[in-house]
């Protein structure tokens, strides 16, 4: 498979965005802007964070706006532009997917600890690593890392097919039953080891990554549609990567480093 590689410029923020990253849990420790404090406490034991009951209520008017300001200043603020990743994230209850001694902070500008070593990743790169996707209605949409749901439920919100995969059988079934009791009822989660993607359900129109292995899964690769988006932070444990874009053109790809991150391993037998 031949491959080009490219580096598109990116404006002095986003790049300032991308290089100051914070180190979390399986989810990405993602890269947040400078003004932020970052959290490097240990993560929470499997029992320290258990995740709310999700059935669906009233929400209070505090966190619409809430999520109003998030969208406002944390992404639109920071350069995403798409509308309807913008009304996706202004749409989902982010607060239904964060354990409930962290409801204060479910719209802040950082990541937070969900238990088993893992996060909900912060607002503003589930928007920048969407937008990246440039996903249309009716797309075909992979997840490697369901970790809460957050992340699928904002894919849900552009698309009718969406696929996530998680490797934590506990997270697997409490992000699932969580989904349905949101009305998600179009996204589909598989405990599994995401390295391998979803196979039955391929080919996909777009793949999102948001674990770093230390190379491009070549199984990810091939289960792109031609023309087909991934974005995917790819480098060595422990230190930075890169978050690239990567589209297929048939039997070849085209790879767009679009700046430095930090995120913890994917896991699995690979």
């Amino acid at each position: 498979m031949w491959v080009k590689v490219t580096r598109t410029p990116v404006n002095v923020l986003l790049a300032a965005t991308l290089l100051a990253c914070l180190i979390g849990g399986c989810k990405p420790s993602e890269p947040l802007i400078p003004t932020v404090t970052p959290t490097g406490q240990p993560s929470p034991s499997p029992t320290a964070a258990p995740l709310l009951p999700v059935t669906p209520s009233p929400e209070p008017e505090s966190y619409r706006q809430a999520r109003q300001r998030m969208v406002d200043y944390q992404i639109r603020g920071r350069g995403v532009s798409d509308e309807a990743v913008l009304n996706a994230m202004l749409t989902v209850p982010r607060h239904e997917f964060v354990p409930e001694e962290f409801l204060g902070q479910a719209y802040a500008d950082h990541p937070l600890p969900i238990g088993y070593g893992q996060t909900i990743s912060q607002p503003y790169i589930v928007a920048l690593m969407t937008e990246l996707l440039k996903i249309t209605p009716g797309d075909k949409v992979l997840e490697i890392g369901t970790g809460s749901g957050y992340q699928a439920a904002i894919l849900a919100q552009l698309t009718d097919q969406v696929y996530t995969v998680e490797i934590i059988k506990e997270l697997a079934a409490q992000a699932e039953a969580r989904l349905k009791r949101l009305g998600y009822t179009q996204v589909h989660v598989l405990n599994a080891d995401g390295y391998y993607g979803w196979e039955e359900h391929a080919p996909f129109d777009a793949i999102i990554v948001t674990c770093a292995p230390d190379h491009v899964p070549q199984p990810l690769v091939k289960q792109l549609k031609d023309g087909g988006r991934m974005v995917i932070p790819v480098g060595p444990p422990g230190g930075y990567q890169s978050l690239w874009l990567i589209v297929r053109q048939g039997e070849d790809v085209k790879m767009t480093n679009m700046g430095g991150v930090a995120f913890v391993p994917l896991t699995g037998e690979h």
